[in-house]
């Protein structure tokens, strides 16, 4: 894991392009969160205090291969002014002249942030004259979007062909390292969390975590396809019956294995989803579920996954244990998050969802890593390997 980092650059004098992620929920040019933004300062900052001019790229949303306003990221570049306390020049493109103009225009030890980089087709085709074209900007290469490390785009992988030197950004550095000794050198014990809609989703991560974690819990709606292969009524609980048989593989190899895999006992069930209806609690071999459907872990469940969390040395989550935005479906996640919080080792959180839950109770301070990489860090935990990352030199 150990690579390159912007510390071994000689960036000063240089231009340097770095590859952010600012892909922040915008609506009508209002930024409503600007984590990601604010997790790319240090970088940013670090360029310009060595002296060097630093050209930030990213996509935003998913543009149909050409320019769209509502996707622009010119809000981004005022609040990254404000953020850095100078001017940011905005380019209007992320190639070709204006992009020129703009680099040309910040000077040296300025700051510009060029234009969407997705309101080019090739960005995403991961086309060698695009890439070429975003390298010709820059002196040096710095790949600080995690977030975008498993697609392989011309910002993220091609350019690194076409520049001088390349190496990975502060952010990118952490989630390596944290990410990188929990699947090789974990303090043990070992705990993995996985909760969510789909066991689709994370099908890999479990079957890469199994030769790793001591205990794996499963919670959320993935949990049902895993209690309706063991012959259990699920009534209208979210299923995916096409991976029933691949639960059960990951029950047999379970029992053949020193790993303790935790599913519910108990589930808070409803009629439907939606807030201010009546819910129930049941033991998850309880019939009378009927037709309502599962939409937390029950107060026992929640209990036994706590006590589980709170005996690790390392604690990876990723997905939520029920609908937590309606406060009647929270319970769980809100006691596996403060249970995540009380751990003394290493606690890693990744997903949206998990992140907005930490958040919600009030927690985020006490966790040693929230990963902002969503479907990276599921790639990486799943064992995949990651193209910005493999397109990184070695230190």
């Amino acid at each position: 894991m150990a690579k390159l980092s912007v510390r071994d650059l000689d960036v000063r004098g240089k231009r340097v392009f770095i590859r952010v992620d600012f892909n922040v929920p915008l609506k009508g040019g209002v930024i409503k969160d600007d984590t990601r933004v604010r997790a790319s300062l240090p970088t940013i900052r670090y360029v310009l205090d060595q002296g060097g001019t630093a050209i930030c790229a990213s996509h935003l949303g998913r543009p149909k291969g050409g320019p769209d306003p509502e996707m622009s990221l010119r809000p981004v570049a005022t609040r990254l002014a404000e953020l850095l306390g100078r001017p940011v020049v905005f380019a209007e493109d992320c190639i070709g002249p204006a992009a020129e103009a703009a680099v040309a225009s910040a000077g040296p030890n300025g700051v510009v942030l060029l234009e969407n980089l997705r309101f080019h087709k090739e960005e995403e085709k991961n086309d060698p004259a695009f890439a070429k074209s975003l390298a010709s900007l820059a002196d040096l290469y710095v790949n600080d979007a995690f977030g975008s490390a498993h697609r392989a785009h011309a910002s993220t992988e091609g350019i690194v062909a076409h520049v001088k030197q390349a190496a990975a950004g502060f952010l990118m550095a952490d989630e390596l390292a944290y990410l990188g000794k929990a699947l090789e050198a974990p303090d043990r014990p070992f705990v993995a969390v996985l909760g969510g809609a789909k066991v689709s989703d994370k099908l890999e991560v479990i079957q890469n975590l199994l030769g790793k974690v001591d205990t794996l819990i499963i919670g959320g709606a993935m949990a049902y396809t895993f209690l309706k292969a063991r012959g259990l009524a699920v009534g209208a609980s979210l299923v995916e019956d096409e991976l029933l048989d691949a639960a059960r593989d990951i029950e047999r190899k379970v029992a053949s294995s020193n790993v303790t895999l935790e599913l519910p006992i108990d589930h808070v069930v409803a009629e439907k989803l939606a807030a201010g209806l009546p819910t129930a609690v049941l033991a998850v071999d309880d019939p009378a579920i009927g037709q309502r459907m599962g939409l937390d872990i029950g107060p026992k469940t929640a209990a036994r996954y706590a006590e589980a969390v709170s005996k690790a040395h390392t604690v990876v989550w990723n997905g939520p244990m029920g609908v937590f935005e309606i406060d009647e479906f929270a319970a769980g996640t809100n006691a596996v998050a403060h249970a995540v919080a009380g751990v003394t080792g290493t606690t890693i959180i990744g997903g949206g969802d998990s992140i907005a839950a930490v958040a919600k109770a009030g927690v985020a301070d006490r966790v040693s890593h929230i990963s902002t990489g969503g479907g990276a860090s599921l790639e990486f935990l799943g064992g995949r390997t990651l193209p910005g990352v493999a397109a990184l030199p070695e230190k």
